[in-house]
């Protein structure tokens, strides 16, 4: 006769079996019960921090990737994901391209959807180590630095989450020159208040200020953030910044770096000529806004000094950084020092050949508007200092540009002798007729062709990025299958890439290489 706990352990099973069976016929004629009890991130919103990380609770094998459906891929769709460890190491330089002789994904396999009811356990494998610079845990001290910025409340607000990317908690002030947008159209002083509050919250020492005359133009505004910083100086402030409110930073780290090349008590006008030649033509060799403007302690003493001057006299200027370059080249001899780093991006299109170029960019300029979310993109940072964009060939055919793509090359591509140390110019800009230069080759060389997507490159780009609880940050790089014209049906499966960043000794990564099928 059968002991009593083996016969409650059989009971056991049974009730088990029964309720799994239950479930699963649940998930299969009631979805939206299903998403009731595992809420997908368009349910629960995601926010920069994810809580709980990827693991299905109950089942540490299993993973959670309900946060998919907030992407626009259709089902069935390859998937796959790698976990990234760095490790900082002294003396070490961040080159264009660091050669890795491992694969970065295993063969992807198919992830079903949703409704299915499978779930295959992922094949491990151990996370890629990567070493990287040493570089600061804590933000940067910028308090030697003041920016300005004139625009709209409106495009503020739009400008927030990048704003915080680089200048929370780094001591640096700013001071942003409201205007009206059109004629009547005034903010009041309590959405100033709450706006300034907003920022100030979130890290940022952020003053909001009024014109400094009534009915002044966005240009005379922009000039006079000059007079505006020089005014509310503190001893410490060694450099005046004036940018565009769609100008991004990617590092101060790196923007005090190359600040320190410099002595801020000579007079220094600090920028970079658009990449364009046709606007250099066009507007001057001067420091272009969108690029950021630095401009020494000594050197903003003298504009400070020549204000009502040169605002009689630059009345017919087209810019704010116009009338910068007026007044400097009008009341002193400084001139322009260019830092190729920083870039106006005045170029259109496809803007892969740029981010993907391993080079250092110091600004980016116009990124409202053209699809490239930067603060996503720039979020890795936070777990590996300035690998922002740096990239790592994997194997023979793979170079991952980190925080904007995923690239796989045919081999025959790599064999042909494909020269990653050249831009790919897959960019669009206006060109001189009968001139030397095309349009960037004073700064995007040394460059190469435009190749042909998905056939002598399969680009997988940056859609989605997120701090998770336990993993790091994840990253999210997606391939689109094309359409058949005729049946308007997808050719073959979305592609789905996922990375999970973290630093040596501070995540515990899973190890593995994660196949699913639900």
């Amino acid at each position: 006769m059968p002991s009593r706990k083996v016969f409650v352990a059989v009971a056991c099973f049974v009730i088990l079996s029964v309720l799994i069976s239950s479930v699963l016929q649940l998930g299969k004629a009631r979805p939206d019960l299903l998403e009731k009890l595992v809420p997908s991130t368009a349910t629960r919103k995601q926010h920069d921090t994810e809580k709980g990380g990827d693991e299905v609770a109950g089942h540490p094998s299993a993973k959670d990737i309900s946060w998919l459906a907030d992407l626009d891929v259709k089902y069935p769709i390859k998937y796959a994901e790698r976990d990234v460890v760095v490790r900082p190491q002294p003396g070490l330089r961040r080159e264009s391209l660091t050669k890795i002789h491992e694969a970065l994904f295993p063969p992807v396999n198919e992830l079903v959807g949703v409704n299915g009811s499978r779930l295959e356990l992922p094949a491990c494998q151990p996370p890629i180590i990567l070493d990287v610079p040493v570089y600061p845990t804590t933000p940067v001290d910028a308090s030697n630095m003041m920016f300005g910025m004139a625009t709209t409340l409106e495009r503020l607000g739009d400008s927030r989450q990048v704003l915080r990317r680089w200048l929370t908690h780094t001591g640096a002030k700013m001071f942003v020159v409201v205007i009206q947008p059109g004629e009547g159209n005034a903010p009041k002083s309590e959405q100033l208040e709450a706006m300034e509050s907003a920022l100030r919250d979130q890290g940022m020492d952020v003053t909001l200020v009024t014109p400094l005359s009534e009915g002044e133009s966005y240009t005379e505004s922009y000039f006079s953030l000059v007079k505006i910083m020089y005014t509310h100086r503190a001893n410490v402030t060694t450099w005046f910044a004036v940018m565009d409110d769609d100008t991004f930073f990617p590092s101060m780290q790196s923007l005090q770096a190359m600040l320190k090349r410099y002595e801020p008590d000579e007079e220094y006008w600090i920028g970079a000529i658009s990449d364009s030649w046709w606007s250099v033509g066009h507007y001057g060799m001067m420091a272009f806004g969108g690029a950021g403007i630095f401009l020494s302690r000594a050197l903003t003493a003298v504009l400070d000094k020549e204000y009502e001057t040169c605002t009689t006299e630059m009345h017919a200027a087209a810019g704010g950084d116009e009338r910068i370059m007026r007044c400097i080249n009008g009341h002193t001899e400084t001139k322009l020092t260019n830092e190729p780093a920083l870039h106006q991006m005045d170029i259109w299109g496809d803007l892969s050949g740029v981010y993907e170029s391993g080079r250092i960019l110091l600004s980016l300029h116009h990124w409202k508007g053209r699809g490239y979310p930067v603060d996503l993109m720039n979020l890795v940072s936070d777990i590996c200092g300035d690998c922002f964009l740096q990239r790592w060939q994997f194997g023979p055919d793979t170079v991952l540009s980190n925080g904007f793509s995923i690239a796989q090359y045919p081999e025959d591509e790599i064999a042909h002798g494909l020269d990653f140390s050249k831009a790919e110019m897959t960019w669009d800009s206006r060109t001189i007729q009968e001139s030397v230069n095309p349009g960037t080759a004073h700064s995007m060389s040394p460059s190469r062709p435009r190749l042909e997507l998905d056939k002598q490159k399969i680009q997988y780009r940056l859609v989605e990025s997120a701090a998770v609880d336990g993993r790091g940050v994840r990253q999210t790089y997606i391939h689109k299958s094309k359409k058949d014209e005729e049946t308007d049906t997808a050719e073959e499966m979305d592609t789905v890439l996922v990375l999970y960043w973290s630093r040596e000794g501070e995540h515990a990564p899973t190890g593995c290489n994660s196949t699913h099928s639900i």
